[in-house]
């Protein structure tokens, strides 16, 4: 069982210092086994940027990529727009994007990839503007991260986006997460709620049960 610490504070009071190591300690003393703590595995600087230009540029194999330049603030020590080469089409300029810069690395089987300044279709691309699937948030590779439709539930977020703003933290990558062995007996613990209570007996901290307030808000019976 994966427990997000950020779901885990809905239902306990977890201290806003405490790590995942110090949750799976406490989870421990209830008999709940450490199976691994784990993160995102990627690492700045990941920051928004907004879409300056975009040349679509055939290729001989058939493809066509596009030479894009984009603000990312003064995330990039200069200030000036940062070109990058992206394969992807589901863009426009104006558009707000993920952008990881030199130096940065995201998650692959092989292990980490650092990403760097290189020569590629002609050009040196300063980094990459990413995809769900890259960065590990989900399933979508077919096309870059537009963060207007990312957050399009959000508009009040999308209004506080700026280019350079840090994009780690945005989007939940900083998250923490505990993995524990639930056994046989334990069911309740595959669900945040009963871990929730588990860390509750274990720490001494405020549960609050999110039955109980389902129950409150149902209407009373005829």
């Amino acid at each position: 069982m994966r427990i997000p610490l950020d779901w885990l504070r809905e239902y306990v009071a977890v201290p806003a210092d405490a790590t995942g190591l110090d949750v799976a300690a406490a989870l421990v003393k209830v008999g709940l086994e450490e199976e691994g703590l784990h993160t995102s595995g990627v690492t700045g600087p990941l920051v928004v940027g907004r879409v300056l230009t975009r040349v679509p540029e055939p290729q001989k194999n058939g493809k066509t990529i596009n030479w894009c330049t984009v603000d990312v603030g003064a995330a990039n020590g200069t200030g000036e727009p940062q070109e990058i080469v992206c394969g992807a089409h589901n863009f426009e300029v104006g558009d707000l994007v993920v952008v990881i810069l030199p130096g940065g690395s995201i998650s692959t089987p092989q292990g980490p990839l650092v990403v760097s300044a290189r020569k590629t279709y002609g050009h040196i691309s300063a980094g990459m503007i990413t995809s769900e699937r890259e960065l590990g948030i989900g399933d979508d590779h077919d096309g870059i991260i537009v963060l207007e439709r990312y957050f399009a539930d959000r508009p009040d977020l999308l209004a506080t986006l700026t280019p350079g703003q840090d994009a780690i933290s945005l989007l939940g990558l900083d998250r923490e997460t505990v993995e524990v062995n639930v056994t046989p007996d334990r069911g309740y613990c595959f669900s945040i709620r009963g871990v929730a209570r588990e860390y509750s007996h274990a720490t001494g901290v405020t549960f609050t049960d999110p039955v109980l307030a389902l129950r409150a808000a149902a209407p009373a019976a005829n």
